[in-house]
């Protein structure tokens, strides 16, 4: 695996996401993710699971560059149901996985996050889903699991305006379980995650299994309509101008076509 990695550490195992500049979710990162999961599988001693980035970001979002060599409807809709379905996996994963967020999860990486069941983050990350500044729409999943967290009034001026909030805020909104100072983020995930691992096994596994019980039975249905979505958006003109213009790091000229 080129740009992600694991190790085992009792009964914690933490996953580090190393692909710099800003770890953004290429489809090989996704795959290797899925991989590392199926290891997990075969280790019964894994009690919890601690997610993280290396260098300045947990994840500034998804691969943009990649989107430039997908020609059809059906590509992207593709990724997008590879990443729901990877990310719907970690949310029904039968140990706790916890995020632990630095510098930005953004895009993909926020969508990441949320598929987590803990969300630990610094006062000064930013978390977003600025998609709709370039044109396009999230596509793991990221419009249906938003408003759990934030409701859905702040879950439509997040998305809307494509403006990230801060760690702080996350916290406040409900997006974030804690908001730490930044030297302090290893030292809390940890605590928290050993506090999971000393649990039982079987209880943990009960835990896992109930309460995704609790969710909407829309959840579904949502996730489908953003994967058809995800895929036809991403065929007109303005995503097209607006993925050239990131990466050309000017401000996009929409046609609204």
């Amino acid at each position: 695996m080129e740009h992600l990695s694991w190790k085992k550490e009792g009964n914690i195992a933490t996953i580090t996401i190393d692909s710099p500049p800003a770890n953004a979710l290429s489809s090989g990162i996704l795959k290797d993710l899925s991989s590392v999961l199926d290891d997990l599988d075969r280790d019964s001693s894994v009690k919890t699971i601690v997610l993280k980035g290396q260098g300045k970001f947990f994840s500034a979002g998804a691969d943009i560059k990649e989107f430039t060599s997908f020609q059809l409807e059906s590509d992207f809709a593709g990724l997008a149901k590879k990443g729901q379905d990877l990310f719907n996996r970690i949310e029904n994963y039968h140990v706790p996985v916890i995020a632990s967020i630095h510098g930005a999860a953004l895009g993909g990486g926020l969508e990441l996050a949320m598929a987590c069941h803990v969300r630990i983050v610094t006062k000064s990350s930013k978390l977003g889903l600025p998609e709709l500044n370039l044109g396009i729409v999230p596509g793991f999943a990221g419009s249906q699991r938003l408003p759990r967290y934030v409701g859905m009034p702040k879950a439509y001026e997040m998305l809307l305006t494509g403006e990230p909030i801060s760690g702080e805020e996350a916290k406040q909104y409900g997006l974030a379980n804690h908001a730490v100072e930044d030297d302090q983020l290893e030292s809390f995930t940890m605590n928290l995650a050993n506090k999971f691992a000393s649990k039982s096994g079987p209880s943990i596994h009960a835990i896992m299994k109930l309460l995704p019980y609790a969710q909407t039975s829309q959840f579904d249905a949502g996730s489908k309509q953003e994967n058809i979505a995800f895929g036809k958006v991403f065929g007109n003109d303005d995503a097209k101008e607006g993925i050239q213009a990131f990466i050309e790091k000017r401000k996009p000229n929409f046609n609204d076509q």
